[in-house]
């Protein structure tokens, strides 16, 4: 068992920061970490099993280098007692076979060690990636409106927990080499070891001040990257409202400032490790002249032998370069503990509304009684502005309550306290006379059905979807609901029926349908107490009435409460309940409250009724109601369902339409020297590092031949030996001093080249994925989740093959380079044996890698669909808690995890095998070097100095090629990543809106002509939406466009903005043809306002200033657009104004209130053609009359489009147009097309009049 209690951190309440803030500059963190033992407080039974067992491996790897170190002394003290015997060959022989047998234990050790910890690393990784999940979703609602976003959670999941893989065997195996080694070295000679250990302080106090200096700079590059994050998140999951209001340019240069900050935080880690390992080894060299001295004196005034000295010396240089090599686990220890502390903080947050909390009162059932009594609440995002201050209403068990009032006024604020979404502040929430504090939540959320205003599906399939209402539903029960709903029939339509899948954000179905998915998912409930907020909003009229004719069946006997704007839906109610400000101004039925002809829902009635004498048609009070409505879907319609390939589900894998296949657009491979073309700029910084670090590889190969002249100078006379002792200390000082030079130079040099690189790689990929064509972004693939996860982890991962990775190669070559052209000098014989084995560890280390790379692009898919998961329940928070779906959600979350463990298991065989293998090839080797030299001695073709002088140059140039082995699995992954972001960087947009070709008329009229358009959405290309469509727009004309939901009417308004091509026909713009009209110019002459409009976490001043594209918008106009649409009024009297901070998706503001926000945004565009898509059917009466009004005036001169369902909207167009089968089957004016017997719109509003 996991004890989250344990965790001590402390939790600090604070609001994200939005984009205007992150724009003024990264807000400082204080580096903070867990402490080191906490980030395996996840690990099972089966990972402590295998972090044993690894580190068992580990250790007995780490005692390879002290042994061989052993092996060499005894080669030394053979050599030098049997130098002029006849079995000299025989003996050495011996020990060369003991070499073998070493590298045989060290190949199963090496393998133990390797595969144990990166296969518990992965399993540890996904348990807490899963337990951070699981602790997100059971946050009550309020930490989600102050302190979290979708963005930043799946950011931490993609890129934190990455950090938290461990590097503990290598660490282990190093620090024993260490420790081992210097245990070894004081039994040879304890004197000259506690000399050579006074470095070891001074290593110390480097290594420290080295990991806190890198942890700083780690934490503010992860707090830079997670909000870089959430902008891609919101950009990408918007990314019809940034094409529309070409704002590519604007989200862009935010993500562009936040990851400038994090190259900066990168290039303050690289030159504070570089002075790191500059000042260790310059400890180092240092510590080694003292010791070539003191070993000299020891020898004349101690007795000590040379063997003895050499043996001491070289087991501490194995050692000590163990503790250098161990320097950078080190920090990925500190980067780990710094990211794992924002995640540990989350996971030990209890929150105040808990529904994992199985405490509280289940009872055998409840009545429905609902009561809230004398409730004082403000929203935690705005704690200053209260919503209710003493509200008080009753809501009888079994019957029918309806709130109306104007937006903002607290309706819907009802329902989330009803929900238990909030706590008041003060007062109660009672149901049967029990508060809802005293129920257990999950039991009594289980007897509430909620239908939202915009409901909310996830990347599933569509029985899946319903399937959320109630556990364990048969298909029957779900196809039975989705009847009573009115989705059957549509359903059936769809290629997969139950089985399609729904896009992101529901881009694949259009608003009505959704909407009636989301209806039957709560009668599958089969809810005591039913939410109705807005339900019915999206439907056309016939949809509208069989779906409120089955919720009138499903409401009998059921406590009810009703949130709408349109009379007509609330009439029937057996109570309606008038809000003002928050509080109840009237309370009755419908019959009851109109004989006050002065009462507040007698205005509203009247405010709704139209005067349709002069038009031949009478409609009852609730003319509102009777609206023909859309099913907007954002520009999209029916469109996007699943594609012929299969791609993967996100939410279910569904009746076998697993991927099998890789995305049409993904090269096979990306060269190292692509990689390094994007470094060019670079250049001379690159060759410069290149050329540092190749002096930094031929240190320690110049080391080897210096320590072998040593070994030489020790058996040399006394007065020599003073002398050479002396010479050779002072040359081993040079060396740590050239040391320190190099070493911060080399990787200052390296993390400026690799910060650019990887900026440039980030911008370059954000860039061109803001300015795909809209069709590009309905592929699963390329969801925001998955595009989060790319620009987050992908590309850190490529720096690695330029970055610190690239000077490694740099200097392991530059090392192998001298180690050679060293030992060809001192006998090039024995350098040609050797030379031929050592390619031995190149073919294994690429083998290695190949093997390396098909796995971890599989694990990286399985990743990515489990970080969709995350960001679909995360951004649908509301819905997951309302439909107790938590454990739902994680445990398909824990499924796609479970495909990424597997294949990280096999990952981690293959690279232990690999850096096994590599250790017993290199001291097979070392057995052959001296087993050969032996032989050559013999011959008389060399000597054994010389033999020595090859062999500690090739022991130094080795240890570069094992460093590389290690490396091979992350080059595995960055190679795999880099496939993934240039698969993006590639691709060519085919509706590229960066292309400045094409025409700019210098006057628009605004005539516009579909001529023969026939259309498919790619991911559908067997369901035909037009069918020859034609039709004409004059100038400063308004055209409706009417029809049944999913009739294509939004596509119209898809294609006229370019966010789709017709696949036959054209479309032209004052008789010149869209695609040769310059895309961004296009746009700009069209505002857009739809039915769910999309706002950005900011302030209500820059949502609306960003509908000018780019350009600064003066105080003046955003307060004109905003008196003009109704909008000045509600933001004044917020307490900060338009300086509100809207939240995600604008979630802090009433749906009214956005839609106001997003008509002004239109509006401050001032735009020479208009597209309204159910511009109005989120407001409430009397916004709606201001904001018809404000667009009537808008709409002069102008070319206007409006989609909608109500008739009060379309009766005044110049032209209706009706869209039926792919076509338009009808045009004109309204007086016109009702004269048409037997006509479809006479058809639509006899429908609509028949209602009420």
């Amino acid at each position: 068992m996991v004890d989250v209690s344990s965790f001590e951190t402390s939790h600090v309440h604070s609001r994200s920061p939005t984009q205007s803030e992150m724009k003024k500059g990264i807000i400082e963190e204080k580096a903070r970490t867990v402490p080191f033992y906490k980030l395996f407080s996840f690990s099972d039974s089966t990972d402590v099993l295998l972090m044993i067992v690894g580190s068992i491996g580990a250790i007995g790897n780490g005692l390879g280098f002290p042994l061989m170190t052993l092996l060499f002394g005894d080669l030394i003290d053979t050599v030098g007692r049997n130098l002029f015997t006849n079995d000299i060959v025989e003996l050495i022989s011996k020990i060369c076979l003991k070499f073998v047998y070493l590298g045989l234990g060290t190949f199963v050790a090496a393998f133990l060690q390797v595969s144990c910890w990166v296969i518990t690393g992965e399993r540890q990784a996904a348990r807490i990636r899963s337990l951070y999940l699981k602790t997100i979703l059971r946050q009550d609602i309020v930490f989600f409106d102050v302190e979290t976003n979708t963005g930043e959670v799946v950011g931490r999941m993609s890129g934190d927990t990455c950090e938290i893989f461990s590097q503990v065997g290598k660490f282990i195996q190093l620090f024993v080499t260490f420790l081992v080694g210097y245990a070894l070295a004081f039994v040879k000679g304890w004197l000259l070891t506690l000399v050579m250990l006074t470095s070891i302080p001074l290593l110390a106090m480097a290594g420290a001040a080295t990991s806190l200096i890198f942890t700083k700079a780690s934490s503010q590059q992860q707090a830079a990257y997670v909000k870089a994050s959430t902008i891609a998140e919101q950009t990408c999951g918007s990314i019809r409202t940034v094409a529309s209001f070409t704002g590519e340019k604007q989200a862009t240069s935010s993500y562009k400032e936040l990851i400038n900050s994090a190259y900066k935080s990168s290039v303050k880690q690289g030159l504070s490790t570089g002075l790191g390992f500059g000042v260790m080894f310059l400890v180092f060299f240092c510590s080694y002249a003292l010791a070539i001295w003191f070993g000299g004196e020891m020898i004349l005034r101690k007795g000590y032998t040379g063997g003895a000295v050499i043996n001491v010396m070289i087991i501490v240089v194995a050692s000590s370069m163990s503790l250098g090599q161990a320097a950078p686990c080190l920090t990925s220890f500190a980067a780990g503990q710094a990211a794992a502390y924002k995640m540990f903080e989350t996971i030990k947050r209890k929150p105040v509304i808990d529904s994992f909390d199985l405490n509280g009162k289940v009872l055998e059932d409840i009545q429905g009684e609902i009561e809230l009594r004398d409730v004082c609440f403000s929203y935690p995002a705005r704690p200053r502005e209260e919503v209710f201050g003493g509200f008080s209403l009753m809501i009888p068990s079994g019957k029918t309550t309806a709130l109306v009032g104007e937006s903002g006024s607290g309706k819907s604020t009802v329902i989330s306290l009803i929900e238990r979404f909030y706590d008041p502040n003060s007062g109660q929430v009672l149901i049967d006379g029990v508060d809802l504090k005293e129920f257990q939540l999950k039991w009594i959320r289980g007897k509430i059905g909620l239908v939202g205003q915009e409901p909310v599906l996830f990347s599933s399939s569509i029985l899946e979807n319903i399937g959320y209402g109630k556990e364990g539903a048969r298909v029957q029960e779900i196809e039975a609901a989705a009847k009573l709903a009115n989705a059957a029939k549509f359903i059936d339509k769809l290629p997969w029926g139950l089985e399609t899948m729904v896009g992101e954000h529901e881009t694949q179905l259009s608003g009505g349908q959704k909407q009636r998915i989301a209806i039957a998912r709560a009668i599958l409930k089969d809810p005591r107490i039913l939410l109705l907020d807005e339900a019915t909003s999206a439907l056309d009229a016939e949809s509208e009435r069989v779906v409120q004719e089955a919720l009138d069946r499903v409401m009998v006997n059921r406590t009810t409460v009703i949130v709408a704007h349109r009379l007509s839906t609330v009439r029937n109610a057996d109570m309606i309940a008038v809000l003002h400000r928050g509080k109840i101004v009237e309370e009755g039925s419908h019959l009851e409250l109109l004989k006050d002809h002065e009462g507040a829902y007698s205005q509203l009635i009247r405010l709704q009724e139209i005067n349709t004498e002069s038009r031949r048609l009478e409609i009852s009070n609730g003319q509102q109601d009777g609206s023909i409505r859309n099913e907007s879907s954002r520009g999209n319609s029916v469109s996007r369902m699943h594609n012929d390939d299969g791609s993967v589900s996100v939410l279910g894998l569904l009746a076998g339409q697993e991927n099998t296949e890789k995305p049409k657009d993904m090269p096979q491979d990306v060269s190292i020297t692509r990689i390094a073309a994007l470094n060019k700029p670079e250049a001379p910084i690159l060759i410069l590092g290149t050329l540092v670090c190749a002096l930094d590889g031929a240190i320690f190969p110049i080391f080897g031949l210096l320590f072998a002249k040593v070994i030489i100078a020790f058996f040399q006379p006394p007065h020599e030996l003073r002398s050479d002792s002396r010479f050779w200390s002072i040359i081993f000082v040079l060396l740590g001093v050239l040391s320190l030079v190099v070493y911060p130079i080399h990787m200052s040099l390296f993390a400026v080249a690799g910060g650019r690189l990887i900026r440039r790689i980030r911008s370059m990929c954000f860039e061109k994925v803001v300015h795909m064509e809209v069709g590009w972004f309905d592929e699963p693939e390329n969801s925001s989740g998955a595009m989060g996860a790319r620009l987050s982890a992908d590309a850190a991962l490529i720096r690695t093959l330029v970055g610190d990775s690239l000077a490694l190669t740099v200097k392991n070559v530059a090392s192998a380079v001298a180690g050679i052209i060293i030992a060809f000098v001192i006998s090039w014989e024995l350098a040609v044996i050797i030379l031929v084995m050592i390619p031995l560890t190149g073919i294994n280390n690429y083998v290695q890698v190949k093997f390396m790379k098909g796995f971890s692009a599989d694990v990286k898919t399985k990743y990515e669909e489990a970080s969709q998961v995350a960001n679909d329940a995360v951004g649908s928070i509301r819905t997951v808690a309302s439909f107790c779906a938590e454990e739902k959600v994680i445990e398909m979350y824990k499924k796609r995890c479970e495909d990424s463990i597997k294949s990280g298991t096999k990952q981690g065989v293959v690279a232990g095998l690999g850096f096994g293998l590599s250790f017993f090839v290199l001291y097979s080797v070392y057995a052959a070097c001296f087993y050969a030299g032996a032989r050559l001695v013999k011959d008389g073709r060399t000597t054994y100095n010389g033999v020595f002088q090859v062999f500690l140059a090739l022991t130094m140039t080795t240890i570069g090629i094992s460093a590389a082995s290690s490396f091979a699995p992350d080059s595995g992954k960055a190679k795999s990543a880099a496939v993934s972001v240039f698969g993006i960087i590639d691709r060519k947009s085919k509706i590229d809106s960066r292309d400045e070709s094409g025409m700019v008329l210098e006057n628009v009229k605004g005539d516009i002509d579909f001529c023969h358009i026939e259309f498919a959405y790619q991911t559908r290309p067997d369901i035909q939406i037009f069918r020859d469509l034609c039709f004409s727009i004059r100038a400063g004309k308004t055209v409706a466009l009417v029809g049944e939901s999913g009739s294509g009417k939004s596509t119209v308004i898809s294609l006229l903005q370019r966010f789709y091509d017709p696949d036959s026909g054209h479309i032209t713009l004052d008789g010149v043809e869209l695609k040769k009209l310059q895309l961004k110019w296009l746009r700009k002459q069209m505002g857009l306002v739809g039915q769910e409009p999309v706002l950005f976490n900011d302030t209500i001043r820059a949502n609306i200033a960003y509908g000018k594209g780019g350009e600064e918008a003066t105080e003046a106009e955003i307060v004109a657009a905003s008196e003009l649409c109704n909008a000045h009024k509600f933001i004044s009297s917020i307490q900060q104004g338009y300086d509100t901070v809207v939240g995600e998706r604008g979630i802090q503001l009433s749906g009214g209130q956005k839609q106001r926000v997003a008509i002004a945004r239109a509006i401050v565009k001032e735009p020479k053609i208009l597209l309204l898509d159910e511009a109005t059917s989120a407001l409430d009466t009397e916004s709606e009359r201001v904001v018809q009004d404000a667009l009537d005036q808008v709409m002069v001169n102008r070319t206007t489009i409006v989609v909608a369902h109500r008739l009060s909207t379309i009766m005044n167009a110049d032209v209706i147009a009706v869209v039926k089968n792919g076509v338009i089957a009808e045009k004109g004016t309204h007086e016109t097309l009702m004269n048409i017997k037997g006509g479809v719109y006479a058809s639509l509003v006899q429908l609509h009049m028949s209602a009420f």
